[in-house]
């Protein structure tokens, strides 16, 4: 069985987003974690957003990636350049290594009308971005 971290800046959106459709879409052909560099708790618009489109994240921690040590990554996907330079040294010598900065929908000032749509919009790119992984490693 592989194992595939996400990991992001405070694990409560991207990175979840991302484990909810890793998880949809792999089933049971890998273990998936996600996991930030601190933990911010689960952003309760991250779980609406994904509900709209069937997957349900209401279970999901927010875990630091220090509680994920001993295990034997095959994939380790950083979401966020903040994470992705910030992250500290994972042993993983025979992970492959992802990277991909997806905006941050939690960081948006604006209307609720406008935040709805700004989490839709990084739900949909981290959906396609999760299919197009499980397409070239799957």
């Amino acid at each position: 069985m592989k194992n595939i971290l996400v990991l992001c800046t405070g694990n409560s959106c991207r990175s979840q987003m991302a484990h909810g459709y890793l998880k949809q879409l792999l089933n049971k052909k890998a273990t998936i974690y996600s996991a930030g560099i601190q933990t911010h708790g689960l952003n309760p618009r991250a779980i609406a957003t994904m509900a709209l489109d069937g997957i349900d994240i209401s279970n999901h921690t927010s875990n630091q990636v220090k509680e994920y040590k001993n295990i034997d990554w095959s994939f380790i996907i950083t979401v966020c350049n903040h994470a992705n330079e910030n992250c500290p040294f994972i042993a993983a010598p025979n992970a492959i290594r992802l990277h991909h900065n997806f905006y941050d929908p939690s960081k948006l000032l604006g209307t609720e009308d406008q935040k709805i749509a700004a989490f839709a919009k990084a739900r949909d790119q981290i959906k396609a971005y999760c299919g197009q992984f499980v397409r070239n490693y799957f």
